[in-house]
């Protein structure tokens, strides 16, 4: 379960770059948002997860 969370995340983490990026070359501030947005969503479900981690470990 743990893995697939952490592939989740950085899924979601890559996804957000992309969107933040290709925000930012068009031009497409909402866009922009929704990538960083997205990108910080992935970045905290990471944190999460090498808590969990530290925890069992």
């Amino acid at each position: 379960m743990a893995k697939e969370e952490k592939a989740r995340a950085k899924k979601e983490e890559a996804k957000g770059k992309a969107k933040e990026a290709m925000g930012r070359m068009v031009g497409n501030e909402e866009l922009t948002a929704e990538g960083k947005a997205e990108k910080r969503k992935g970045s905290a479900r990471q944190a999460k997860e090498k808590g969990k981690d530290t925890f069992k470990g």
